[in-house]
């Protein structure tokens, strides 16, 4: 509604108040969650999330920026700090990793999400906010590589160690915990480029047991497939560059946390202290691939299947790693825990390295590049690309080995796929 103020003669103020109507019902689809969690109303009247692109804020009165800093919610100070478009981002995303989910008491389950520069970035808050020098991480192999690089590297000059296990084995985990001072647990579920998962659950009740805290990182999988809250973590990453954002148009990451207080803290304060925080423009483009997020999974997924079926039936390939294989060793882990074996699948062709090399280059319709979760098919060389900075020794000990190729699988039409694939192969 519009509120009239008359100051004298000729000049009048007219200042809009925009209503917004609340939910009067829950919804009951992630694609609902996904178009409508995050209220794009504003005072414009815009159907869609602004692009706030400014620096600053300003204040209608000293009180008012007063208020504003004493607040939790710094939105409307300095985009470093917060931005409405982040914030609608943020919104969408904590929605969606807590959808139809029950907190401790049986009420909805309340998250908050900080969006940063960076997939890198938010992992970077993560770990900061969580651990100091002379503490201990524990995580599993294999891993993306520039967490490696970061848990190894960064963390380790800072004085945090990284100890290294492989947590199918629960025993061996329990072991590794008691004989190690470890203050925080990470999982990345599927794992990249193996496709390896971990039982979340059973890390979960192990993690608590011994006061561990636990964070996942849920970036092959997304909310549409996998809730790791569900099982009681604390945080869940995500590079928001991958299937959230969906068409490989802006770089991002986000951090999910449970405890309200500390993410509106601790793990803001570092956030905005380290500056990872990201841009309107990409948020945007974030906001708006998301929308389409649970039909693109579903194609993506559908997809894989097929592509998966066809290479672990030609006798070109060596062994296809896709936990929808009754063959893959955590085929049991992941249909207990995701809804769908997802889009992501790595394989090696007989011949090693130079077979997957001849491999990459005749490809005409699937893309040769890094990154996945885009639209369209992506494959890459992870011993030569993604984890390059890994030593080889890690790596073929990780499952890495000099031939294996990463598939994202997209959403072409499954036929000029696999046409691609065999054609390659010849």
């Amino acid at each position: 509604m519009n509120l009239s103020f008359i100051f004298g003669p000729g000049f009048k103020f007219t200042y809009s108040i925009f209503i917004m109507a609340e939910n009067k019902f829950p919804l009951t689809g992630i694609s609902s969650v996904a178009l409508h969690a995050a209220d794009s109303r504003n005072a414009e009247y815009s159907h869609l999330t602004p692009i706030y692109a400014t620096s600053t804020f300003v204040f209608d009165t000293a009180q008012q920026g007063m208020e504003r800093f004493a607040g939790k919610d710094k939105e409307n100070i300095y985009s470093r700090w917060g931005n409405p478009t982040f914030k609608a981002a943020e919104k969408t995303i904590a929605a969606l990793e807590a959808f139809n989910l029950k907190d401790e008491k049986g009420g909805p389950l309340q998250l908050k999400a900080l969006l940063h520069a960076s997939g890198q970035a938010a992992m970077t808050t993560m770990f900061m906010s969580n651990l100091q020098a002379g503490d201990a991480l524990m995580s599993h192999f294999s891993l993306y590589g520039g967490t490696y690089e970061l848990m190894h590297k960064v963390l380790h000059e800072n004085g945090i160690r990284t100890i290294i296990v492989d947590m199918r084995d629960l025993d061996l985990a329990e072991e590794t915990i008691k004989k190690n001072k470890i203050k925080l647990i990470h999982i990345e579920t599927p794992a990249n480029p193996t496709i390896q998962c971990v039982d979340i659950e059973a890390m979960t009740r192990i993690a608590k047991k011994h006061n561990i805290i636990i964070t996942v990182d849920n970036t092959f999988a997304t909310p549409c497939l996998q809730q790791p809250f569900k099982y009681g973590v604390d945080f869940v990453f995500h590079s928001t560059t991958k299937f959230l954002n969906g068409h490989g148009t802006a770089i991002g990451g986000v951090l999910i946390g449970k405890d309200i207080e500390f993410m509106q803290t601790k793990a803001w304060k570092w956030h905005a202290l380290l500056g990872g925080n990201a841009n309107p423009f990409d948020a945007y483009l974030l906001m708006q691939g998301m929308k389409t997020l649970e039909v693109r999974m579903d194609r993506h997924c559908n997809n894989a299947e097929k592509v998966a079926a066809f290479l672990s039936g030609h006798n070109g390939i060596a062994h296809v790693n896709y936990t929808g294989l009754h063959s893959h060793p955590d085929h049991a882990t992941a249909k207990k825990q995701m809804k769908h074996f997802g889009p992501m699948m790595s394989f090696e062709l007989k011949g090693g390295l130079e077979a997957g090399k001849k491999f990459i280059n005749k490809l005409q319709m699937c893309v040769r590049a890094v990154s996945l979760g885009t639209v369209d098919t992506l494959l890459s060389h992870p011993a030569s690309m993604t984890h390059y900075g890994v030593p080889r020794e890690e790596r073929i000990r990780f499952g890495i080995t000099d031939g294996l190729i990463r598939m994202s699988v997209g959403m072409e039409n499954a036929d000029d796929i696999l046409n691609d694939l065999e054609q390659a192969m010849q």
